[in-house]
């Protein structure tokens, strides 16, 4: 199909989502994709040994099934193979002391887990969620919502003012705070580091400020949706999204790098790829990319605003992330058992060694003492491994994209580039911190791959240096400043030209928003 009425580039979770909308409306639809096969950073492959399936970038998907998307598309997606497994214990935390945590499902389980740890603190941790439970509905609302749109204008005017007074709101407030400030309340160190550290995974980080509002967000959405994975691996999402777009008549052609959209009279007419074949568009052209790609590279051609292009130049990519993925010749064994059950821990000495390796991180140097997640899938689905086996994940978030050295003093770095030496040298600093919360590790490992961010930004160009996060979260590249403080939405300067994506709200992560957001706008059309 060289003539269609959209054309998608890019093939990720969001750019599909926005697929299955637009066919099943009857609309044609030509996605391309510059990697061997679609799905974006939803990818599995047997990473280690034969039959070892490892979700090699994503995992869980939580807010995902959590969103419309997913309840309007599930049926049509089942029916194409998608079957989410789940646990009622989403996350917890295992302490270098031996104490640990669980964060059930249930409201009740979860005020009787902070009792335990520390009386009073089932109070002050229902007290948080009171406080935010007047807006709640409100909050998770806009996260398929375009927050520049005339729908979200009266909510987001609602959400900041009291009502019928001048003043801001108590969810204002709440948006300047920080994680530490925000699990101030609670005594227990084991419970205050299983919520703080949570906000990593958002782009932000324990004392930043913004990063407090996002502690109660993420505890509920973790409670609401807890922590579904496809059976056989993340890639079954994939594998369903592009089977409900062909069956509707749309197209998918890998291999394929868009290198310009094409713009004639103020208006996108099509794209060509570097190999310089051309496809036209009748109605929009659909970007899974960052500001700075669209503006400076997609656009070039184009004329645009001088102070647009200028905030383009200028879209900063956060810290990179670590995955190291493991063959086991038998589960891991937890001393507690809970854990067996939980979807993915974080494995820490508490909030401040979590924020002093981040604060290693920041400025360039390996952190000493890294505090990450596990997950081992194959507690629920064991499809995943040969029998017996099991397969287990370590995710280092917040680590130097170009180390310039190591705050223990024992790694040498070389110019900052993740070589096979530094790459073999922080795993094992990393495995020696995860035996000491699961005794059978390393013995049980008989198989391993790292992803470096080195190897993101090889495969993803959407991670610029190596941030799976599509750009920097701060407070200045956030909200209605993301993409840009010059385009607050998923609308850009060319006015059919849309972006979808982790560089757009209401983010990265399997979520599904953007691309939700951007079918409902091409629809209304």
């Amino acid at each position: 199909m060289e003539h269609v009425d959209v054309i998608i580039i890019g093939s990720g979770h969001n750019a599909l989502i926005a697929a299955a909308y637009l066919t099943r409306a009857g609309r044609s639809v030509l996605i391309l994709e510059k990697n061997d096969r679609p799905g974006g950073f939803l990818r599995t492959e047997e990473l280690t040994l034969p039959g070892f399936k490892h979700d090699v970038y994503a995992a869980a998907h939580p807010l995902f099934t959590t969103g419309p998307a997913y309840a309007e598309l599930r049926e049509d997606l089942e029916k194409r193979g998608l079957r989410y497994l789940n646990t009622d214990l989403p996350t917890g935390v295992s302490m270098e002391d031996g104490q640990t945590a669980v964060l059930p499902t249930a409201f009740d389980a979860l005020m009787e887990e902070a009792e335990r740890l520390a009386p009073g603190d089932g109070a002050a941790l229902a007290g948080m969620f009171e406080q935010l439970n007047p807006y709640v509905n409100d909050v998770f609302g806009l996260f398929n919502m375009d927050l520049s749109g005339p729908e979200a204008a009266p909510i987001i005017k609602r959400l900041l003012h009291e009502e019928g007074g001048a003043g801001y709101s108590s969810f204002a407030a709440s948006l300047m705070t920080t994680a530490r400030n925000t699990v101030s309340t609670l005594k227990s160190p084991v419970t205050r580091a299983m919520l703080a550290s949570w906000v990593t995974h958002l782009g932000r980080t324990p004392d930043e400020v913004g990063s407090g509002i996002w502690v109660p967000l993420t505890t509920m959405a973790l409670m609401g949706g807890g922590m579904p994975t496809p059976e056989g691996g993340s890639e079954k999402l994939v594998n369903a999204l592009v089977q409900l777009i062909k069956d509707q008549g749309g197209e998918i052609q890998t291999n394929t790098l868009v290198e310009r959209i094409i713009v004639e009279k103020g208006k996108a007419v099509g794209v060509r790829t570097a190999k310089g074949r051309k496809f036209f568009a009748k109605q929009a052209v659909v970007a899974t990319t960052t500001p700075d790609q669209l503006y400076l590279t997609l656009l070039k051609d184009t004329e645009i605003s001088g102070s647009l292009r200028s905030q383009a130049e200028k879209f900063r990519y956060g810290r990179g992330c670590v995955q190291i993925h493991l063959a086991l010749s038998e589960p891991p064994k937890w001393p507690d058992e809970r854990f067996n059950r939980v979807g993915q821990p974080h494995l820490t000495d508490g909030l401040d060694g979590f924020t002093l390796a981040i604060a290693q991180s920041t400025a360039d140097l390996l952190p000493a003492k890294p505090t990450f997640t596990v997950d081992c899938s194959t507690n629920l689905d064991p499809t995943r491994a040969p029998e017996g086996k099991a397969i287990m994940r370590v995710q280092v978030l917040e680590v130097p994209i170009r180390p310039r050295g190591d705050a223990a003093s024992q790694i040498e770095v070389g110019d900052g580039t993740w070589t096979h030496d530094l790459t073999e040298r922080f795993t094992e600093r990393v495995l020696q911190v995860v035996s000491k919360h699961i005794p059978n590790i390393p013995s049980a490992v008989i198989g391993k791959y790292v992803v470096t961010p080195d190897t993101i930004a090889r495969f993803n160009p959407n991670s610029g240096p190596g941030d799976p996060y599509g750009g920097a979260h701060d407070l200045a590249q956030s909200y209605l400043f993301r993409p840009l403080p010059g385009q607050p939405g998923h609308q850009t300067a060319i006015p059919n030209v849309y972006m979808l994506g982790a560089a757009t709200w209401p983010g990265h992560g399997v979520n599904g928003g953007s691309g939700y957001i951007v079918a409902q706008k091409l629809l209304a059309n």
